[in-house]
């Protein structure tokens, strides 16, 4: 249960800010269509998730605990200061919904958004550092869907009531102490 409490809660945290989250508010606004935007995002990061939580998984199964230890711990501070970095944005990743309808344009813009992002990432390294990557895949999917869907219904007027700041400053903080503590092995974390 631990894996996917905080799963939700660390990638719904990093993901405010995030160009994932970006894009949800420029689909939403191009096509005022929130259920096949939803969709999309939910298929996408299903999909995108559950492969990084596969290769979390193979990760673990491939390295002894100690060095899984140094990765994870050197991986957990990384996302601490990655997350601290804002996103933008890149027009291109809108510009494939012309073709693909509001859906498809999703199902691609958030799966390549997503690809190499540091959700994945996290969705990564938590899926090797929890024995179970299911829970993982679904807590970062619902941590994910927490922080857009907001996105898709109200848009930018929310977005600037947010303190982004404070927000990534949170998740880089549970991050930076996911490392810490597997950098200690604190707490029987492999």
């Amino acid at each position: 249960m631990e894996a996917l409490l905080f799963s939700t809660g660390v990638v719904a945290l990093a993901e405010i800010g995030d160009k994932t989250q970006l894009l949800a508010f420029i689909l939403a606004a191009r096509f005022k269509k929130p259920l096949p935007i939803i969709a999309g995002i939910f298929c996408a990061t299903v999909v995108n998730h559950g492969l990084a939580g596969a290769l979390g998984a193979w990760i673990t199964s491939m390295v002894t605990p100690d060095i899984l230890r140094w990765v994870l711990g050197l991986s957990f501070l990384g996302m601490a200061a990655w997350t601290l970095i804002p996103d933008k944005i890149e027009e291109e990743e809108t510009q494939i919904a012309k073709q693909l309808g509001v859906f498809g344009a999703t199902l691609v813009t958030f799966f390549l958004a997503e690809m190499g992002d540091k959700t994945q990432f996290a969705t990564i390294a938590l899926a090797a550092k929890y024995s179970d990557p299911v829970l993982v895949v679904v807590g970062t999917t619902l941590g994910m869907l927490i922080a857009d869907v907001p996105a898709v219904f109200v848009g930018d007027r929310f977005a600037a009531k947010i303190p982004l700041k404070l927000v990534h400053g949170i998740a880089a903080a549970m991050f930076a102490v996911m490392g810490v503590l597997a950098l200690l092995n604190v707490g029987n974390l492999l």
